[in-house]
């Protein structure tokens, strides 16, 4: 995947997280939530496209380092969305395999950034 193709991917994430946040009820719990997707599966999409500006190979690997965080961060609130019984998991599945991906390949990147791939 090329770095524009990641960027939409991202973008495409951000929204889906907006669009979740905005259908989820007007209760406390929820509202707690909200505020906590919107601040960090946004954040995935901006942190990439910082990481695409990059100095060097460590800055790369820094700034991939928050999109990891901030993905994973987004997969335990859809969780934590599930295990309080505030949506069912079938609603954000699809979500929630995307959000995986997307952290799958975030740390692939930066393994190899740090040249840290596979050893033969």
């Amino acid at each position: 995947m090329n770095p524009e193709e990641m960027k939409k991917r991202t973008r495409a994430f951000a929204l889906r997280i907006i669009r979740l946040a905005e259908s989820l009820p007007n209760t406390p719990t929820a509202n707690v939530i909200r505020h906590q997707m919107l601040r960090c599966g946004p954040s995935v999409g901006a942190n990439y496209r910082a990481a695409c500006r990059a100095r060097s190979k460590a800055d790369f690997a820094a700034k991939m380092g928050i999109v990891e965080e901030e993905a994973d961060e987004s997969v335990f609130w859809i969780e934590l969305l599930i295990d309080a019984e505030i949506i069912k998991r079938a609603r954000v599945r699809d979500l929630l395999i995307e959000a995986d991906e997307i952290l799958s390949i975030t740390v692939s990147s930066i393994k190899t950034s740090r040249g840290l791939s596979k050893v033969r």
